[in-house]
């Protein structure tokens, strides 16, 4: 009877949790006016991104998705651009009001219930969204189009259930603090054995905490030709102020900010020492570093950096790196420049060398090292370094007037191959769903149905661009 009771009093419960992971994304538009007249069903996509382990995507139709509405209103839709079955979500599509006073146009799920719960999108292309988002006339004259440029916020949220079960009585733990103490002891120079004469600069530190972190220092001071009485070591060709960086990297596991390194006051960028740190980085064999400096580069990447970053990634074999600085160097939409002059079956413009480029193709796009062919011998590289096709205009390629360049040139000269192959073997279409992962249809002029199946598609440009070299 006893056992009875006590099976009774053995209780059990789980809970099962559904909400949703949310997921902003900023889709503007310049140049409204001009996209006008793309035709009924025609959109300009968004850039891809991804909410709750699916990717989406914005669509923009200047002109209406349905023919029937005779270009009176603008359409707009968010789409699933991965694969995924019966995926839940509640949205968000919000018009801003560029005049500042908030009075943002918003169509939301996330504040009223819906009688029939989330949205169910069955399967890749599947959509939502308004055909008739916002009269035309109407948009034009108000203040949500400022500057000829529209700015829209999407939101995403994914429906996930999980089940949780009983928890535990826990005890909350701070995050960890090591990297903060071995920071304040260097700092201090308590029981610092080894002192490194960097320029004029001197830095005290500890053997084990630099032979535990770097195998470089583990063989100098404890290998087998390494000399475990040494107390002073001198470095030669680092600046003092990134050998400082990198020790406190060492020290406390983090990428150091450039100001506590170098002052407020200095002119020192941050893209310059992290470029500097990851040489002595590979140079000391310290490998998170190396990557956390590829990972900053990558997002400081610019036509003015670009140059030199590619020629650091190719020296130290930073293999991703190299392809992302290719990848962006070979992209026109990321160079800017300014025009060359063109007239019919002409392109004018000058070589890398200095030398004037005045090439007659008769009508045809034609990139050579001379007039149809002919070797051109003062040139020392490929007219395409200097001038790409984006549609039907010319433009400099800012990234030959950078200094990185002229370094690459001197340093890295068979770089100069590999951006003419990236370019080369480069995609022309910019289709919001091969943004990540390819499809079989360019988005740019591509309707969209409701249930995700493609109605039409057409080439932006209304040709395809031909390339010779």
């Amino acid at each position: 009877m006893d056992d009875f009771k006590a099976d009774i009093d053995k209780k059990s419960c789980s809970k099962s949790i559904n909400e949703t992971v949310n997921g902003s994304h900023q889709f503007t538009i310049k140049g409204y006016s001009l996209a006008k007249g793309m035709g009924a069903g025609k959109c300009i996509p968004s850039d891809v991104f991804s909410v709750g382990g699916y990717d989406w995507g914005v669509y923009f139709y200047p002109d209406g998705k349905n023919p029937e509405d005779n270009s009176m209103y603008v359409s707009v839709f968010i789409a699933l651009a991965s694969e995924g079955t019966d995926v839940r979500a509640l949205f968000e599509l919000t018009l801003v009001d560029q005049s500042g006073k908030g009075k943002h146009k918003v169509h939301s799920h996330f504040d009223r219930a819906l009688e029939s719960g989330p949205y169910s999108l069955k399967y890749r292309g599947s959509m939502w969204g308004y055909k008739r988002f916002f009269r035309r006339t109407t948009l034009e004259t108000s203040d949500y189009l400022k500057d000829d440029c529209l700015i829209m916020n999407c939101t995403v949220g994914v429906v996930r259930t999980h089940l949780e079960g009983p928890k535990q009585y826990s005890i909350s733990v701070p995050p960890s603090d090591m990297g903060q103490g071995l920071k304040e002891l260097l700092e201090s120079e308590a029981g610092c054995d080894i002192a490194f004469q960097v320029g004029d600069a001197t830095f005290k530190a500890h053997k084990l905490i630099l032979a535990a972190r770097s195998p470089v220092f583990r063989a100098q001071f404890f290998g087998l030709v390494g000399d475990p009485k040494m107390d002073k070591v001198a470095v030669k060709d680092v600046d003092p102020l990134i050998f400082k960086a990198m020790l406190l990297f060492i020290y406390t596991d983090k990428l150091p900010d450039v100001h506590e390194i170098t002052g407020s006051t200095s002119m020192c960028t941050s893209t310059n020492m992290v470029q500097h740190l990851l040489a002595v980085s590979d140079l000391y064999n310290l490998d998170r570093l190396k990557l956390l400096c590829e990972s900053k580069l990558c997002e400081e990447l610019s036509a003015e950096t670009v140059a030199i970053t590619l020629a650091l990634a190719e020296q130290h074999q930073c293999v991703q790196l190299k392809a992302i600085c290719l990848k962006f160097a070979a992209n026109p939409e990321n160079l800017g420049g300014h025009s060359i002059s063109e007239s019919a079956g002409a392109i004018t413009g000058r070589y890398a060398c200095g030398e004037a480029l005045e090439h007659d193709c008769s009508g045809e796009i034609c990139f050579c090292m001379s007039e149809c062919g002919k070797p051109r011998q003062n040139a020392k590289i490929l007219p395409w370094f200097e001038v790409y096709v984006h549609g039907s205009s010319r433009v400099e390629n800012k990234v030959m007037q950078s200094e990185g360049f002229r370094h690459l040139e001197e340093s890295c000269p068979s770089m100069l191959c590999e951006l003419l192959k990236t370019f080369a073997s480069g995609d022309e279409n910019t289709s919001l769903l091969s943004g990540r992962k390819r499809s079989g249809s360019s988005m740019l002029g591509l309707d969209l149905a409701t249930d995700g199946a493609p109605e039409e598609s057409a080439n932006p440009n209304g040709r395809r661009l031909r390339r010779r070299f």
